[in-house]
């Protein structure tokens, strides 16, 4: 979806948190997804941010932050005319045993690139200039 963003244990090679940040521009959204196993903890550094989670839309306050558990449909979007900056905090990072192939039908069980309704009319990601 084209999300500014910088994952910030990924060099370390943990296996058990997931940190990074990720920078919302206006009129935006992540992916429409969940976890299998891990806990994110979703917190606003810069903005006001908006996160749905199942059928329910949150607005959270800089400095604010939400916990969304395993199996939970999660998206972080950016309805504002202001970037919004997130840190998002998971566990355990990897959710699959090693050497099998994930199963990402299990992160996203609908099309990860549908946006929130708050979004509707809005064409995200741009397009590709040619």
């Amino acid at each position: 979806m084209r999300i500014p963003n910088a994952d910030y244990l990924e060099r370390t090679g943990s296996e058990l948190l997931g940190a990074r940040l990720w920078r919302l521009p206006p009129h935006s959204a992540n992916t429409l997804h969940r976890h299998v196993l891990a806990e994110e903890f979703y917190f606003v550094l810069e903005g006001v941010g908006r996160i749905r989670v199942g059928e329910e839309t949150l607005t959270v306050p800089r400095y604010g932050g939400v916990l969304i558990g395993p199996q939970q449909l999660r998206q972080v979007f950016n309805d504002t005319d202001e970037d919004v900056l997130w840190l998002i905090i998971g566990a355990p990072e990897t959710e699959f045993p090693p050497g099998e192939p994930p199963d990402f039908s299990q992160y996203y069980p609908v099309d990860p690139t549908q946006l929130p309704p708050e979004l509707a009319g809005t064409i995200w990601p741009p397009p590709t200039p040619e």
